[in-house]
C-alpha cells in the first residue's frame, strides 16, 4: 500500500472504491439471473454453476421435483419383487424358478417401470396403460414358453406387483380388470 503522510492515496481509495461497485454489481446480476421466477435456459450462468458446483442438467424436465417423486415411487415398487422368493422355490422342486426364468419375469417389470419413467407423469392414461399390456402380455408368453411358471400363488404375486405399479404411476387399479387391476385386463394365466 502506498501511504501518504500515513493516509492512503487518493488512486488506491478510488480503486478500492471501484472493485467494491464492480462486485456489488457483479452480485446484483447474479441474483436477478438466479432469482427470476420465469424457467428458461439457463446458459447463461454457466461460469456461476461451475463455480458453486451446479450441474449442466439442472434444468432437464426429468429433474423437475414433479417427475423425481414419480420415479421414486415407481422405483420403490421394486422392493415387492417377488423374484428372489420364486428363486427359492428352486431349491424346494419347483425346478421351473431357475434364476435364468425369473429373470426374464423380473426384466419385464424392469422394462415396464423403465417406461414408465421414460413417458413420464404427465403422460396420458392409454399411453400408460399401453405399458401394462406390453409386460402381461410378455408375462403371457412366458407362461406359454415354461411350463407351471405362474401358479396360483405367482399369479397373485404378480397381480399385487401390478397394482402397486399401477398406483405408484398414478392411476387406480380398482378402475380397471373389473375392479381386480391392469393386470386381469389381459393376463392369461
Amino acid at each position: 500500500m502506498v501511504k501518504v503522510n500515513g493516509k492512503m492515496s487518493n488512486v488506491m481509495i478510488a480503486g478500492f472504491n471501484s472493485m467494491r461497485i464492480i462486485i456489488i454489481l457483479i452480485m446484483v446480476s447474479l441474483t436477478c439471473y438466479g432469482c427470476s421466477p420465469t424457467k428458461r435456459n439457463n446458459d447463461h450462468m454457466g461460469f456461476f454453476n461451475k463455480l458453486f458446483g451446479k450441474k449442466d442438467n439442472t434444468n432437464r424436465p426429468d429433474n423437475e421435483p414433479e417427475n423425481i417423486d414419480y420415479k421414486n415411487k415407481l422405483l420403490a415398487t421394486k422392493a415387492f419383487y417377488p423374484f428372489d422368493r420364486w428363486r427359492q422355490n428352486y431349491n424346494n422342486g419347483l425346478t421351473q424358478y431357475t434364476t435364468e426364468n425369473c429373470n426374464k419375469v423380473k426384466k419385464v417389470f424392469d422394462d415396464l417401470i423403465s417406461s414408465l419413467i421414460e413417458i413420464g407423469v404427465n403422460a396420458g392414461e392409454e399411453q400408460k396403460k399401453q405399458l401394462f399390456k406390453t409386460a402381461i402380455l410378455k408375462t403371457n408368453q412366458l407362461n406359454e414358453e415354461i411350463d407351471s411358471l405362474i401358479e396360483t400363488g405367482e399369479r397373485e404375486d404378480l397381480c399385487n406387483l401390478t397394482n402397486k405399479i399401477t398406483i405408484a404411476c398414478g392411476l387406480n387399479p380398482a378402475k380397471y380388470g373389473e375392479g381386480e387391476g391392469l393386470a386381469s385386463e389381459w393376463r392369461e394365466w
